[in-house]
Protein backbone atom coordinates (compact mmCIF):
# COMPACT_ATOMS: atom_id res chain seq x y z
CA UNK A 1 0.00 0.00 0.00
CA UNK A 2 1.32 3.53 -0.76
CA UNK A 3 0.13 6.67 0.94
CA UNK A 4 0.63 9.70 -1.21
CA UNK A 5 0.76 13.60 0.38
CA UNK A 6 0.40 16.63 -1.69
CA UNK A 7 1.27 19.85 -0.80
CA UNK A 8 2.64 23.28 -2.18
CA UNK A 9 -0.79 24.43 -3.56
CA UNK A 10 -1.99 27.80 -2.98
CA UNK A 11 -2.99 31.08 -4.34
CA UNK A 12 -0.57 32.63 -7.01
CA UNK A 13 -1.11 35.48 -10.25
CA UNK A 14 -0.75 34.58 -13.19
CA UNK A 15 3.01 34.49 -14.37
CA UNK A 16 3.47 33.08 -10.95
CA UNK A 17 5.35 29.81 -10.32
CA UNK A 18 4.89 27.17 -7.76
CA UNK A 19 6.24 23.99 -7.05
CA UNK A 20 4.01 20.87 -5.61
CA UNK A 21 5.46 17.99 -3.40
CA UNK A 22 4.13 14.27 -3.76
CA UNK A 23 5.44 12.16 -0.83
CA UNK A 24 4.85 8.51 -0.39
CA UNK A 25 5.09 6.58 2.33
CA UNK A 26 4.43 3.01 3.28
CA UNK A 27 6.59 1.83 0.28
CA UNK A 28 8.77 3.14 -2.65
CA UNK A 29 6.76 4.33 -5.74
CA UNK A 30 8.22 1.05 -7.62
CA UNK A 31 8.58 0.11 -11.09
CA UNK A 32 5.30 1.60 -11.98
CA UNK A 33 4.02 4.87 -13.44
CA UNK A 34 4.20 8.13 -11.47
CA UNK A 35 1.98 11.10 -12.61
CA UNK A 36 0.12 14.40 -11.51
CA UNK A 37 -3.69 14.77 -12.63
CA UNK A 38 -5.73 17.99 -11.92
CA UNK A 39 -9.29 18.63 -12.01
CA UNK A 40 -10.82 22.19 -12.34
CA UNK A 41 -14.56 23.22 -11.51
CA UNK A 42 -16.89 21.14 -13.73
CA UNK A 43 -14.36 19.28 -16.05
CA UNK A 44 -12.89 15.71 -15.55
CA UNK A 45 -9.46 14.93 -14.09
CA UNK A 46 -6.78 15.19 -16.86
CA UNK A 47 -3.06 14.14 -17.35
CA UNK A 48 -0.39 16.74 -16.48
CA UNK A 49 2.55 15.11 -16.21
CA UNK A 50 4.33 11.54 -15.62
CA UNK A 51 7.15 9.26 -15.56
CA UNK A 52 6.01 6.30 -17.57
CA UNK A 53 7.90 3.85 -15.60
CA UNK A 54 10.21 4.15 -12.68
CA UNK A 55 13.19 4.82 -14.75
CA UNK A 56 11.36 6.08 -17.89
CA UNK A 57 11.46 9.84 -19.82
CA UNK A 58 8.90 12.30 -18.21
CA UNK A 59 5.65 13.24 -20.58
CA UNK A 60 3.75 16.07 -20.21
CA UNK A 61 0.28 17.27 -21.30
CA UNK A 62 0.65 19.88 -24.22
CA UNK A 63 -1.71 22.61 -22.05
CA UNK A 64 1.48 22.22 -19.85
CA UNK A 65 4.65 21.83 -22.36
CA UNK A 66 7.32 24.01 -21.81
CA UNK A 67 6.14 25.37 -18.85
CA UNK A 68 6.34 22.11 -16.35
CA UNK A 69 9.02 20.29 -15.12
CA UNK A 70 8.08 16.88 -13.17
CA UNK A 71 11.28 15.95 -11.12
CA UNK A 72 11.99 12.74 -8.45
CA UNK A 73 13.73 12.29 -5.43
CA UNK A 74 14.06 8.80 -4.82
CA UNK A 75 15.87 8.83 -1.68
CA UNK A 76 13.00 10.98 -0.25
CA UNK A 77 10.68 9.27 -2.03
CA UNK A 78 9.01 12.35 -2.84
CA UNK A 79 7.94 13.49 -6.79
CA UNK A 80 7.74 17.16 -7.36
CA UNK A 81 5.94 19.22 -10.18
CA UNK A 82 7.66 22.81 -10.84
CA UNK A 83 4.73 25.24 -12.54
CA UNK A 84 6.32 28.28 -14.11
CA UNK A 85 4.15 30.95 -16.51
CA UNK A 86 0.94 29.64 -14.75
CA UNK A 87 -2.03 30.91 -16.20
CA UNK A 88 -5.63 31.13 -14.83
CA UNK A 89 -6.42 27.96 -16.94
CA UNK A 90 -4.20 26.09 -14.60
CA UNK A 91 -6.65 26.64 -11.27
CA UNK A 92 -7.35 23.12 -10.24
CA UNK A 93 -6.95 20.75 -7.44
CA UNK A 94 -4.09 18.93 -8.12
CA UNK A 95 -3.27 15.56 -7.68
CA UNK A 96 -0.27 12.94 -6.98
CA UNK A 97 -0.93 9.21 -8.47
CA UNK A 98 1.06 6.46 -8.95
CA UNK A 99 0.52 3.18 -10.44
CA UNK A 100 1.37 -0.69 -9.97
CA UNK A 101 1.48 -0.69 -14.12
CA UNK A 102 4.58 0.35 -15.99
CA UNK A 103 4.01 1.80 -19.26
CA UNK A 104 6.96 1.39 -21.68
CA UNK A 105 5.07 1.76 -24.74
CA UNK A 106 1.37 3.59 -25.91
CA UNK A 107 -0.35 6.62 -24.14
CA UNK A 108 -2.12 4.34 -21.13
CA UNK A 109 -0.51 6.42 -18.82
CA UNK A 110 -2.68 9.46 -19.30
CA UNK A 111 -5.82 7.75 -18.49
CA UNK A 112 -6.24 8.27 -14.39
CA UNK A 113 -7.40 4.46 -14.44
CA UNK A 114 -4.43 3.17 -14.94
CA UNK A 115 -3.40 4.70 -11.73
CA UNK A 116 -3.19 2.67 -8.49
CA UNK A 117 -2.91 5.00 -5.59
CA UNK A 118 -3.80 8.65 -5.07
CA UNK A 119 -3.23 11.71 -2.64
CA UNK A 120 -5.91 14.16 -1.27
CA UNK A 121 -4.63 16.35 -3.91
CA UNK A 122 -3.49 20.24 -3.25
CA UNK A 123 -5.63 23.47 -4.48
CA UNK A 124 -3.59 25.89 -7.37
CA UNK A 125 -5.70 29.10 -7.78
CA UNK A 126 -4.30 31.63 -10.26
CA UNK A 127 -5.52 34.83 -10.08
CA UNK A 128 -5.87 37.11 -12.89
Amino acid sequence: QVALTESGGGLVEVGGSLILSCAASGRTFGGGATAWFRQAPGKSREFVAGFTWSGGPAAYAESVSGRCTISRDNAKNTVYLQMNSLKPEDTAVYYCAVSKSAFYVGDEYVRDLAYDYWGQGTQVTVSS
